[in-house]
């Protein structure tokens, strides 16, 4: 029986297609990675998801994994930050699935060891919220800063631009939780502003027409499109970045030209941003900070 495939991880999907060379002369880009003893990376055991109800020895290692079937033709495999899921259709066999994870186990363990390292360097930048923490906005810190003399018409913060504070209208003795929800209400709103108007400007260069923005709070997925012209962000892309926001945004909106991963999404992309292999890699190195729901 003939199997169907899907990947998913992040908002990506796999890489862009390499554009063809003649010759392709070798050096630094086209190298393997340096070859990593597994038993130096992990143990088996290691990878398992918290509602892991399906085990599978990849390379080695043992993987415990979120098995779910539905209404669907194909088996997918995801990596998030909590691990592997795989969804199946509901005729698929667990010897069709196994074969599947086997022949994606690489794809797997990639995927597995790139989330365990993401969530390191969140861990290291997880936000403390309190008067004086320092904030990442586009890239460059700003300085949180409790004013309890104003009330910023309701806005419940302002960004000083001069000074690089963000003026949050709480008393000292406000909490935690206090602190962050001010913070955060500011943030989205500014995000808003933001990938409006980076939308407005893409878009006509990209020849589409977008309809509506959401913003979204998900974990492992940078934004979405849809058909009709809906764009979905995450709003913490706002920490980062205007390079990598752009980038998020081109390729949501090209999508709008192919709903796919083919050459010809990758063309309208570069289209627009020949360096957008340089801002991806960049993007999928970052990490935003923690300590945000």
């Amino acid at each position: 029986m003939q199997r169907f495939v899907q990947l998913a991880f992040d908002l990506f999907g796999d890489d862009p297609p390499e554009a063809p060379r003649a010759p392709p002369a070798p050096g630094p880009a086209a190298a393997a990675p340096p070859a990593v003893p597994m038993a130096e990376v992990f143990q088996p055991g290691t990878w398992h998801h918290p509602r892991a109800n399906r085990l599978v020895r990849l390379r080695g290692c043992e993987v415990g994994y979120e098995f779910q079937r539905g209404k669907r033709r194909t088996i997918g495999l995801s990596v998030g930050t909590e691990g592997l899921s795989v969804r199946a259709p509901r005729w698929s066999t667990f010897g069709e699935i196994e074969a599947v994870l086997q022949e994606k186990a690489g794809w797997v363990i990639d995927k597995l060891i790139e989330a365990r390292e993401r969530a390191e360097r969140q861990a290291r930048n997880r936000i403390a919220w309190a008067d004086g923490v320092a904030l990442p906005l586009l890239g460059e810190p700003v300085r949180l800063q409790l004013d309890p003399a104003h009330g910023f018409s309701g806005r419940g913060a302002a960004l000083d631009s001069a000074t690089r504070t963000l003026r949050v209208g709480l008393p000292r003795h406000a909490s935690e939780s206090q602190i962050r929800d001010a913070a955060q209400a500011w943030l989205m709103r500014h995000a808003r502003n933001v990938f409006t108007e980076r939308l407005n400007h893409f878009a006509p260069r990209l020849g589409v027409q977008w309809t509506r923005l959401s913003l979204s709070n998900a974990d492992t997925r940078w934004g979405s499109a849809s058909a009709d012209g809906r764009i979905r962000l995450n709003w913490r892309l706002i920490h980062l970045s205007l390079d990598m926001v752009d980038y998020v945004v081109v390729h949501e909106l090209s999508h709008l030209r192919h709903m796919d991963h083919s050459p010809r999404f990758w063309d309208v992309v570069a289209s627009v941003m020949p360096d957008h292999l340089e801002r991806r890699r960049a993007l999928k190195a970052s990490a935003l900070p923690l300590g945000e729901d």
